[in-house]
């Protein structure tokens, strides 16, 4: 019982145990034994229900200006033939949803994840205890050389919980938004064409694109602090338009839709600000 329940074999079906330990020279027993002891003990259901899993906790990350959270990610760009791909690595701002930082590299390298980030930090002048950096699991996310040189830094990391896709969903969004574009590729021939391809896109979503999240504003312009100035232009178009005809607004006097005060990864259930954005 003690070789059943070890770590080595506690996921694994008697006939398995069974055969390996043969192929290792052991005999214990038979495996209807095994299955007997198992199922006098309480333990013959599927097996791999015996593990204990960490209980993760859900991330709720909140941010109220630009460069308190970032999310980051890697997605994979379909190369000049099958099964080869380029790595397009992403950091985005969750408050502005612009992109600070972004590298189409080889492959995931914790060695290029920590030195993105690193450049990204010194771009943006973050400094210490500023910060908090998102991501999923993945291995480069998880690596020991990015969680020190983060720890150098001072900023914090949080993660995704296991299998759970939405723990992440501003990058997923951005990802949306890149290849759901015409112009978008069914495959990269080189790894230039790839980077030639980023820097017109990631251009056109940072200074060109009304993004829907930030009520119809611009990345760059909720980044670098200039919706508020352009806000007024649009109120003021609004009520012109209201003065000249206000028989067109049934509801009255229009409002422009404004940036959101407070944007969430995972709000709290207490959470009902009705300007907080999910």
């Amino acid at each position: 019982m003690a070789t059943l329940r070890s770590e080595r074999f506690m996921d694994m079906a008697p006939a398995a145990i069974y055969a390996k330990l043969l192929e290792e020279g052991v005999y214990l027993c038979s495996e209807r034994t095994m299955y007997r002891l198992l199922s006098k003990a309480g333990e013959s259901r599927e097996r791999r229900d015996q593990r204990t899993h960490p209980e993760y906790t859900k991330p709720e990350l909140l941010a109220t200006a630009p460069n308190q959270v970032w999310s980051w990610d890697i997605t994979k760009l379909r190369g000049p033939v099958k099964w080869t791909y380029f790595y397009l690595y992403v950091v985005l701002d969750v408050f502005s949803r612009y992109v600070v930082g972004w590298m189409v590299a080889d492959g995931e390298s914790a060695a290029l994840a920590s030195r993105l980030l690193t450049e990204t930090c010194d771009k943006q002048d973050i400094e210490p205890d500023q910060l908090t950096v998102h991501a999923d699991r993945g291995t480069a996310m998880k690596s020991k050389l990015l969680a020190q040189k983060l720890a150098d830094l001072g900023v914090t990391r949080s993660f995704s919980r296991p299998q759970v896709s939405d723990d992440n969903p501003f990058s997923e969004s951005q990802f949306k938004t890149m290849k759901y574009r015409p112009e978008f590729p069914d495959r990269f021939p080189t790894k230039d064409a790839a980077l030639e391809f980023c820097r017109q896109f990631f251009a056109w979503y940072n200074e060109e694109h009304q993004h829907s999240g930030i009520a119809l504003f611009t990345p760059s312009q909720v980044h670098h602090g200039e919706a508020p100035a352009i806000l007024e232009k649009r109120r003021a178009a609004l009520q012109a338009a209201w003065e000249a005809h206000p028989e067109r607004f049934v509801h009255g006097a229009p409002r422009p839709a404004t940036v959101p005060a407070a944007v969430w990864i995972n709000p709290p259930a207490a959470t009902t600000a009705p300007d907080a954005t999910p």
